[in-house]
């Protein structure tokens, strides 16, 4: 039997835009799927038990991807599965819902998983290349930056240049809290590129100056964050927040967490991941500040993630980008 596991992740600024080339920010929470792969002695081909907690209805909504992404990371592994059915465990103590990266979380740990299996020998480069053909079954053309985090761990700069997909470690001076609250909403990630591109077509300068906005929000916030100032990060985050407000990225619940968020002592606060539904992510430093916020949240039945960022265990050795 065959064991891998992926971290979830928050995204800092900038994942909705990677496409365009534009960096993004994303850090690993030290929370994580774990996936188990093992062979049975009859039948063909795949099955699945999923144990994963989830956002209600999550886990069906996102059914049909599933069987695409499994049957797509098969192919790229050329495992031969009328040979060789397998079982597919799916559990750990990642919440399975829209923007935490619960999808890259399982094709990471899946690509682990057989790798151990079928002694596969793929290294860290391999492993996070099958998982981003994973997530062609979630999100149509993947930016490969959540499977990437998940893969790596840590915090990173993640970018596309000509094509090419680029990312280094940053390197923060100690780790900062953060709350994750979830709006209950599952957004369907596939159809962000479209609504996006839609926008650059019917006002292409108002789209160019908003990414250029938010390229030089980017730019401040990894200078912010390595330096530990949180009151400047925190501003960052609330001002790409407005942006993607106004473009429509976010959700009238994400805006209401956020709002409160703030209220309650946050230096800012911002949806996470593709928007328009999933998770919001507020920056809360200092474990008082942290829980005041994320107990607020749960009085009001918001399902809450606690997470450090930038710190042990998601900067274990065997996730570290090799630099």
């Amino acid at each position: 039997m065959g064991t891998g596991r992926g971290f979830g992740k928050t995204i800092l600024i900038g994942d909705q835009f990677v496409l365009w080339e534009i960096p993004a920010v994303p850090a690993a929470i030290p929370f994580q799927t774990v996936c188990t792969v093992e062979r049975l002695s009859v039948g063909e081909g795949w099955t699945l038990e999923d144990n994963r907690i989830e956002v209600p209805g999550y886990k069906a909504a996102k059914h049909d991807d599933s069987i695409v992404s499994f049957n797509r990371m098969v192919e790229v592994m050329n495992l031969d599965l009328k040979k060789d059915p397998i079982k597919i465990t799916v559990a750990g103590d990642l919440l399975a819902g829209s923007g935490v990266g619960a999808s890259a979380a399982i094709c990471v740990s899946f690509a682990r998983a057989c790798n151990e299996e079928f002694n596969l020998g793929m290294d860290i480069l391999r492993i996070n290349h099958v998982a981003w053909e994973g997530e062609f079954g979630y999100h149509g053309l993947p930016s490969g930056v959540d499977n990437t985090v998940s893969t790596y761990g840590g915090v990173i700069e993640y970018q596309i240049r000509a094509g090419v997909k680029q990312f280094k470690r940053i390197h923060l001076a100690k780790p900062v809290e953060v709350v994750l609250g979830n709006s209950g909403v599952t957004a369907n990630t596939a159809a962000l590129k479209g609504f996006l591109e839609e926008q650059e077509r019917d006002n292409p300068g108002l789209f160019t100056g908003r990414v250029d906005a938010i390229r030089g929000q980017v730019e401040r916030l990894k200078t912010a964050l390595s330096a530990g100032d949180y009151d400047e990060t925190g501003r960052v985050m609330n001002e790409n927040h407005r942006i993607l407000v106004d473009m429509g990225i976010s959700h009238e619940k994400l805006v209401y967490l956020c709002d409160l968020a703030n209220s309650l002592g946050a230096t800012g606060a911002k949806v996470t991941g593709a928007g328009r539904g999933g998770y919001m992510v507020a920056l809360t430093p200092g474990k008082e500040l942290q829980d005041k916020v994320a107990s607020t949240f749960e009085a009001e039945g918001i399902a809450v993630i606690r997470a450090t960022i930038g710190g042990k265990p998601t900067d274990d050795t065997q996730f570290q980008i090799f630099e």
